[in-house]
């Protein structure tokens, strides 16, 4: 009895340690859906949790709102402790008492989601996008510095009421924007697994390159260099690349 306990125990612990990513996601979302079910308003068409395909591959994204002020393109984060970053930097950093971590920089995430949108989108000629990064967990908003809105969730509503002048889209257009990316957005299921796949096998590529002194933009060198911030590994074909890491 006391074995089938213990292996009970470990197995729990086994479960919690692989799914607390997904737990502490799927929570951060619930809160960041209940401020964006106060827009009931008819000029506000919510999407969560989009999946579309580009010439460039497909692009997963938390939040698009269609308003007739322009589309809004939420990236939400759940993560605790002190989040550091610029708008321009390639990573941001996530500091929990002495331990430090990376993350991508949203940001930047929020962007490629935008490009992908514009794709999609292209038969609407010009369109205004509103990009917003929602933290809904419980961290603290450290030194960020970005012109783009980095909003905690309990600010969401009001960073997207903040945003409303004239409007540059009529309803009709914002229903036919609504219906065209409701059809391109992708509900098969094994096609998004392998959409999430494909994510994380790019994510493990990229950090091997960083290992590697490659850098992961265009495949050039990673040169050390020194800076006014510090120390710091550079593209060896900059200017035209740009991309740097921490040292």
């Amino acid at each position: 009895m006391y074995g089938i306990l213990v292996l009970i125990i470990i197995v729990l612990v086994v479960f919690y340690r692989f799914k607390l990513p997904n737990i502490k996601g799927a929570i951060g979302e619930s809160r960041v859906a209940r401020q964006l079910r106060k827009l009931k308003d008819e000029r506000y068409k919510v999407f969560s949790d989009v999946l579309i395909k580009t010439s460039r591959g497909s692009s997963q994204i938390d939040h698009v709102v269609i308003s007739i002020f322009g589309i809004f393109v939420i990236e939400s984060k759940n993560y605790r402790g002190w989040i550091h970053g610029s708008e321009n930097s390639e990573y941001w950093t996530q500091t929990i008492y002495s331990s430090k971590s990376k993350l991508r920089n949203p940001i930047r995430q929020n962007l490629s989601h935008i490009y992908a949108l514009k794709e999609v989108l292209s038969e609407f000629g010009h369109l205004t996008y509103h990009p917003i990064v929602v933290f809904a967990g419980s961290a603290t908003l450290k030194n960020v510095s970005s012109k783009t809105p980095v909003v905690y969730v309990n600010k969401l509503f009001q960073t997207i009421m903040a945003t409303r002048d004239i409007p540059n889209l009529d309803i009709e257009k914002v229903n036919k924007i609504a219906d065209k990316l409701r059809v391109a957005n992708i509900q098969d299921k094994p096609t998004r697994k392998l959409h999430n796949l494909q994510v994380r096998e790019h994510i493990k590529d990229r950090k091997q390159k960083e290992r590697s002194l490659i850098c992961p933009r265009c495949g050039g060198n990673l040169i050390g260099r020194v800076g006014k911030y510090g120390k710091f590994y550079g593209c060896s074909n900059y200017p035209r690349c740009k991309y740097k890491q921490s040292d």
